[in-house]
Parts: structure tokens; C-alpha cells; sequence
């Protein structure tokens, strides 16, 4: 997550994003889909990836440098939008499989993305759509009229809802185009690593020529990547498998909830036979009866009077379900507790990956004479850490475990080392803080906005290596857990659940920022003046009492799967669950 634009290669979880793939409903039309799709597919999540890093990586410097927004709300924006591009996947992955088809989503999300850029383009290049530059050191600045706010920030949602819409939906899609899973695991390698590719450079080459030719330029080549992507998506049509919508999952849920409201007035039956059971393969896969854990539930699946018509199927739909769907709704509360611990572990990451940009602004980031480091590019190196560290553990760590103890390291283990790894993170990053902040005093520089200290933004990299470490371990952790955890009929949206979680931490983080400012002196505009590294404390602290919450709830947790859980998800899964978050 830190890596915001870019982060979570292989076949086991795969299956996480494409759903029940061997069993999706008939394919209109003359045989389509196979490996003459692949190009097509790879090059349209170049062009988008390329488009959505390059018009979001910056933005904090952007908004502060050319339309005069306060640091802190500088950073404050950044959180919501990556929180809406974390959010968005999981509507567009709805969307596609009750509605649309993954198709008309990509098509439509593309546009928008494209409409959002071009919105972009034109507050770069119009300067009648920006305030008036602020003077150098100069506190008092120009804000943006009610014009140029609208028109920056429809071209900042659009984007953020077209990114969201387009970039998981295309995973799915591609997946859809294969019969082996074979053939569908080597295509997730391929779009993870061009996810990666695409978003490193996007964060690097794109964001330089903003910093230093033309933000113009530097949105131009964003929309030229996305008008490219979409060309090329397009021209493919005529050889893809299109798989008509599904319906979602949710609604079952939604059932199950309204079923048990309108029966809660009867009484529970001990007989089996008194509970409905769906015709078919269904059936075989869950008890005659319900558990009796959340009994309350069971009376969603109580048949009484008219519930059943004489062929034997439901009568109403929204009165009585099948044991199966009571089922699945109490594995997703069984497993909730746990999944809450993922939101205040990866609030932390959003605060801090989005306060160091301002920590590099106000610090030395040249390397050399002549170059200098983009602030919005310093959060590659997290994922630089994140990869280096996935080829160590998935190679040598996870194959040394278990050569000692005999067995994989469990889902549970992986998230919790996570947790150890974000709270030492956050205290290196409080340290480190407090070093600037003596520094920037002992020049004297600290009163002047926008200057610059003495110390250099390489010592930004130890606290972001570790939290690149950290979620190499947890992210992949979690997503591994929900695969095996979920229900059948659910698989499809365990990566969504991880989605969901980065969504929720990044509004979570902007809340907490604002709190903080209220309650405290720790973040005025100019940080210089400020206790960053105070924050920096509190957010270790934070992280101390969650891992609490963590141990208490992994530890009362009983696996459902147990049978999938040693060998389905040991090691060659973590190179796929850490991209698809970021990117989350």
C-alpha cells in the first residue's frame, strides 16, 4: 500500500481473481479467447498502468506547487484518492459480474480515466485554470477559485474512477480468455510483472519529466498511454471470450440477512430434515443441518408454510435460502474479526506513505551535481524492497521453515510478522523524524516555508525497505487467508477483501491526520515547525495495541480449510497477492 499506485506470480491465487473460471456460463458466439488475446490484454494494462501512475504518483507536489494547496491537505487528497482507487476495483468487479460483463467495464473505465487526464492536461496548460504561483517563502498564496477547483478536482475523480474501474476488471478478463490453469497461471505472472513494470516506471520516468521539463508533458504522455491502451484494448474485441454476468455473490447474503429478520419470530427445529437444501452438487458440499454457531442465521434456511413449490425450489427467493448460503455468511463473520486487524495495519502505511513525500520535499534529494530525486518517486523503493524481499522469502526463507520445522508457515504467521515489521517501521520512522527535525533547528530554517534542510532524503530508505519487507509478509498473508478461508462461492472476492481494507485505511488515514491537527500542533503546514515524529510515535502505539487485537483474534481462530492450508499457499503465491494490492 505504500507503494500506492503499484502494489500485490502464481496459479494457486490466480484463481483468487478469476473466480470459478472453469465453470463461468456459456461463451456467445464462435470459439474465441487463447493466447491470441494475450498481447492485446498485456498492452492495454501497460497503457492504462502507465496513465494512472503518471497522473496520480505526483500529486501531492503537483497540488502544492501549482495550485497553492497546503501541504497536510496536499497529503490529505492523496489519501482519499488512492482510497477511492482501492474502492472502485471492488464496484467494478460487482458491476462486471451482475451487470456489465468485464467488457463494457473496462471499456467504460478507460474513458473515464481518459476524460479525468485530458481535465489534467488543460489545468497544466491553461493558466486562467490555476492560482496565481505563490512567491518564493512567501506564506501568503493565492487559493483556486471555485472554477479551477471544480475543473482539478473532476479531472482528479474521474481519473481515480476510471484507474479503479479498469485495473483489476482487466485481470479478470484476461483469466476468462483460458481453459488450463496452467495457461491462466502463466498469464497472471505476465500481467503482475507488467503491472510492476508499468507502475515503476510511470513513478519514475513519468514523474521526472514533470518535475523537471513540463507537467504538460508530463500529463500528455499519461494520455497518450491511456488513448494507446484503450485503442489497442478495443482492436482485440473481435478475439475475446466474453462471459456473461454471473450475478454477485452479495445478494445471497443480502437473503440470508432479510430471511432471518422476517422469520425471527420462529422457533428453531433440531430435525435436518426441516432445513432447505438446494438440488444438485451444491447440496453435497455442506451438512444436512446447520452448525450451530450464529444459530439465530438458521432460520433463513427453515422451511415453513408456501416457502416451497411442488417441483421442490424456492417460492421466494427473499423468505428462505439454502444451507450452503447460511453458511458462507457465517464463515464471512467467523473471519471478520481478523480481517478488521488489516485496517488499522495498513492505516499506519497510507499516513506514512504519503507524509514522507512531504518529508522529501522539505530534504536533500540530490544525488551528485546534476540530479536530484522526484519526492513523488520515493515510494518506488518500497517496491524495489517489496520485490527483493518476495524473491528471499518465497526462495530461501519459506524453503528453509520448512526444511526445519516440517511444515509451511501458516497464513496467520506470515500477517503476524507483518505486524512486527509495520510497528518497527513506524519507530524508525519517528527516529529518523526526529533527526530532521534537529538538523532543520540547528540551520535555523525552520521558519522559513518551503526551505530545505541539510539532511538527505536517503535516509527516508531504512524505514520504507522495512515496510516494503512488512508487507511481503502480510499482504500476501491475508490474501492467502481468504482464499483458503472463503467459501466456494466466494473465492472471487478475496482479493476484493484486501482492496477493501487499503479503501477504508486510506479514509481511516485522512481522518486521523485530521484529528491529529485538530487536538494537536503536530502538523502545521510547514512540518519543519512541527512533531512529525510524534505522530510517528502514535502510530507506533497504535500499531503495539492492534498486534494485541491480532494475537487475540488469530489465536481464538479456528481454520475452516484445513486441508488447504499447508501446501496451496506456501511460498509462489506471495509474488501475485503483493502486486494486486498495490495497485489496490
Amino acid at each position: 500500500m505504500a507503494s500506492v499506485e503499484s502494489q500485490q506470480s502464481n496459479s494457486n491465487m490466480l484463481r483468487t481473481i478469476s473466480g470459478n473460471a472453469e465453470a463461468q456460463t456459456p461463451y456467445s458466439g464462435r470459439k474465441r479467447g487463447g493466447w491470441i488475446t494475450f498481447p492485446f490484454v498485456i498492452a492495454t494494462m501497460t497503457g492504462l498502468t502507465l496513465a494512472g501512475g503518471g497522473a496520480t504518483a505526483n500529486l501531492i507536489v503537483y497540488l502544492i506547487g501549482k495550485f497553492n494547496v497546503k501541504s497536510i491537505d496536499a497529503a490529505q487528497i492523496s489519501n482519499v484518492v488512492n482510497g477511492c482507487i482501492s474502492l472502485f476495483p471492488v464496484i467494478g468487479a460487482i458491476l462486471a459480474d451482475s451487470f456489465l460483463g468485464c467488457f463494457s467495464v473496462i471499456s467504460i473505465s478507460s474513458c473515464i480515466s481518459m476524460l479525468g487526464i485530458v481535465l489534467l492536461v488543460l489545468t497544466a496548460t491553461v493558466d486562467s485554470l490555476r492560482p496565481t504561483p505563490c512567491e518564493n517563502g512567501s506564506s501568503l498564496c493565492r487559493t483556486p477559485s471555485k472554477t479551477q477547483s471544480a475543473v482539478l478536482y473532476a479531472g482528479i475523480a474521474l481519473v481515480s474512477i476510471g484507474i479503479g474501474g479498469s485495473r483489476f476488471t482487466i485481470a479478470t478478463m484476461g483469466a476468462n480468455q483460458y481453459d488450463e490453469p496452467k495457461d491462466r497461471g502463466i498469464f497472471f505472472s505476465w500481467y503482475f510483472f507488467t503491472m510492476y513494470t508499468s507502475s515503476v516506471i510511470s513513478a519514475t520516468a513519468i514523474v521526472y519529466v514533470e518535475d523537471n521539463l513540463s507537467w504538460t508533458l508530463g500529463f500528455g504522455l499519461s494520455l497518450l498511454a491511456n488513448i494507446i491502451g484503450l485503442a489497442i484494448f478495443a482492436l482485440g474485441s473481435r478475439f475475446y471470450r466474453h462471459v456473461k454476468p454471473k450475478g454477485s455473490p452479495f445478494s445471497d447474503l443480502a437473503r440470508v440477512m432479510l430471511a432471518t429478520i422476517r422469520k425471527r419470530k420462529v422457533l428453531l427445529s433440531s430435525n435436518s430434515d426441516d432445513y432447505y437444501n438446494e438440488h444438485g452438487g451444491l447440496a453435497k458440499m455442506v451438512p444436512a443441518a446447520p452448525t450451530k454457531s450464529f444459530r439465530f442465521l438458521n432460520r433463513a434456511a427453515l422451511k415453513t408454510e408456501n416457502d416451497i413449490r411442488s417441483d421442490g425450489s424456492i417460492g421466494k427467493s427473499w423468505r428462505l435460502c439454502t444451507v450452503q448460503q447460511v453458511e458462507d455468511l457465517k464463515t464471512l463473520i467467523r473471519i471478520f474479526p481478523l480481517w478488521s486487524t488489516g485496517i488499522l495495519l495498513s492505516t499506519p502505511i497510507g499516513i506514512q506513505s504519503s507524509l514522507i513525500i512531504l518529508q522529501a520535499l522539505a530534504m536533500d534529494r540530490h544525488l551528485g551535481p546534476h540530479f536530484k530525486i522526484p519526492a513523488g518517486s520515493m515510494l518506488v523503493f518500497v517496491l524495489f524492497s517489496t520485490s527483493i524481499s518476495i524473491i528471499f522469502i518465497d526462495g530461501f526463507l519459506y524453503p528453509k521453515w520448512q526444511k526445519l520445522t516440517g511444515r509451511s508457515p501458516t497464513p496467520l504467521q506470515r500477517i503476524g510478522l507483518g505486524h512486527v515489521l509495520n510497528v518497527v517501521s513506524m519507530a524508525v520512522s519517528a527516529l529518523v523524524e526526529s533527526n530532521r527535525l534537529k538538523a532543520v533547528r540547528d540551520h535555523h530554517v525552520h521558519d522559513q516555508p518551503g526551505s530545505t534542510g541539510p539532511m538527505l532524503a536517503l535516509w527516508l530508505l531504512p524505514q520504507l525497505a522495512i515496510v516494503g519487507i512488512g508487507e511481503a509478509f502480510h499482504f500476501p498473508g491475508q490474501v492467502a487467508l481468504y482464499y483458503q478461508e472463503f467459501p466456494t462461492s466466494l473465492q472471487s472476492t478475496a482479493t476484493a477483501m484486501i482492496a477493501m481494507i487499503i479503501g477504508i485505511a486510506f479514509y481511516l488515514s485522512t481522518a486521523v491526520i485530521d484529528l491529529i491537527r485538530q487536538v494537536t500542533g503536530w502538523l502545521p503546514d510547514n512540518i519543519n515547525n512541527g512533531r512529525l515524529d510524534n505522530v510517528y510515535w502514535m502510530l507506533v502505539m497504535i500499531g503495539v495495541v492492534n498486534f494485541g487485537y491480532y494475537l487475540v483474534c488469530a489465536r481464538l481462530y479456528k481454520y475452516q480449510n484445513v486441508e488447504k492450508m499447508v501446501d496451496d499457499h506456501s511460498g509462489s503465491v506471495s509474488n501475485v497477492d503483493h502486486k494486486e494490492k498495490e495497485r489496490a
